[in-house]
This record gives C-alpha cells, sequence and structure tokens, in this order.
C-alpha cells in the first residue's frame, strides 16, 4: 500500500434525501446546532458567482501536497453531479490549484462545488462561473504537477475534519462539515432552528424581539453597571 499516494474509488455516501434536505438551510443555523464547532476557516470564502445562495453536496476529499493539483485532477475525473470536491493543502498560499480550465470542467460535470484550502487562479472568469468555488484568494502562479497526494481519505479543510462522504454545505458565510453519520439526526433539528430563527428576524424587523435576556446573562455573570460617568 503506497501510503501517500494513493486513491480509494468508493464512499460511504449519505442518504440522498437528507442531502436533499439542506439545501434550504443556511450554514450559519446548521453551524449553530453543530455547537458552533463545524465551520472552515473564513480565509476560505466564496469566488464565484453561483446563482443559488446554498452549496450542499457530499464530500470528494483529496489530500494535495502543497501547490500540487495531480491529484485534484485525479478527483476532477471521479467527480459527478451531487459531489464537493473539498481540498487539503496544508494551508500553502504560494501557488494557485485550479484555474478556468479545471473549474469549466468541472461545471460540465455538474460538480456542485469545489473548496481549496489554497488559492485559485484566473479569477476573472471564475468570479463570473456559477459553479460554486471557495479559495482562500488567488495568485497567479500556477501548481505543480507531480504528487503524491491521497483522494477519499480523512483529511483537514479550514482546520475541520472532513471524512469522505459527509455533506458539505456552503453559502456566501462560508462552508461547514456536517459528518455523515449525524446527518440525518441533525436535519430535523436545524430546520426547526432554522424556523425559529426567522421568527426572530421578522420579530427584530417589527423592533418585538424580546431583549430581556441580555440583563439576565449579565445579572447571572455578576457585571457592575453603574449609572454615573467612567472616572467621574
Amino acid at each position: 500500500m503506497s501510503v501517500g499516494f494513493r486513491v480509494y474509488l468508493k464512499r460511504k455516501l449519505p442518504a440522498a434525501d437528507v442531502v436533499e434536505g439542506y439545501k434550504s438551510l443556511p450554514a450559519a443555523n446548521v453551524a449553530d446546532c453543530m455547537g458552533r464547532l463545524s465551520a472552515i476557516s473564513s480565509q476560505i470564502r466564496l469566488l464565484s458567482s453561483p446563482p443559488s445562495e446554498i452549496m450542499v453536496g457530499v464530500a470528494l476529499t483529496v489530500k494535495a501536497r502543497p501547490g500540487d493539483n495531480l491529484m485534484i485532477h485525479k478527483a476532477l475525473d471521479l467527480a459527478g453531479p451531487g459531489d464537493v470536491i473539498i481540498v487539503s493543502n496544508e494551508g500553502d498560499r504560494s501557488q494557485s490549484l485550479v484555474g478556468e480550465i479545471m473549474v469549466t470542467y468541472a461545471q460540465f460535470k455538474g460538480i456542485a462545488g469545489l473548496v481549496f484550502d489554497g488559492a485559485i487562479r484566473d479569477i476573472g472568469a471564475i468570479s463570473q462561473m456559477a459553479i460554486p468555488v471557495y479559495g482562500t484568494g488567488f495568485t497567479p502562479g500556477g501548481p505543480f504537477k507531480d504528487g503524491p497526494g491521497e483522494i477519499n481519505v480523512p483529511i483537514a479543510c479550514g482546520g475541520i475534519h472532513v471524512e469522505p462522504g459527509d455533506i458539505v454545505l456552503g453559502d456566501k458565510d462560508g462552508v461547514i462539515i456536517i459528518p455523515r453519520t449525524d446527518a440525518a439526526a441533525l436535519l430535523q433539528e436545524a430546520k426547526k432552528f432554522s424556523a425559529g430563527d426567522h421568527g426572530k428576524v421578522l420579530a427584530a424587523a417589527k423592533g418585538t424581539l424580546d431583549r430581556t435576556w441580555v440583563d439576565k446573562a449579565l445579572e447571572a455573570k455578576k457585571c457592575q453597571i453603574f449609572d454615573a460617568v467612567y472616572g467621574g
């Protein structure tokens, strides 16, 4: 076995209806139902212009050598509709990992999205494309194509652990990872939370949102409040 330079062709996948269920949920609402510990680094942000605000798909993981995209090319060959190619790049920012040609091919194949812990290039074209593309930024410096790397193994992307087959949910706020084994149970909780959150937005717009919890929290934590001017 060539540990460090290998490709697994199969993944354990979540149920299709579970994946579909997340397509109406903001990433922030789901993240709140996961202890607020599921969001990948805010340095990884949306760089394209998808017509839908929400990206949902199943993780096809790539562990790339920093600045090298050989295994990303192989992942493009393997991926299809409903997949999100998500790439560990060890946080390297020196080389772009993909450009217009690769992203155009991913869009042709109906891939649900691309998430890179690194930079891309050809931002002028990619910024106008419909496929969701997340990355840390852009640089004209191109990638190497030497390997090694791995596909469909556990990775860390943006500081978050990702298993092949996990659900990747993204929107303009960023990207969160939903473990495959928790996805079905979490979905129902997230739907209820999202409905409640929407109700709070409506109340905030009308000025009827309950704010009494703020003073209650301060009192419980023994915060001192003075009806006076500081230093006076």
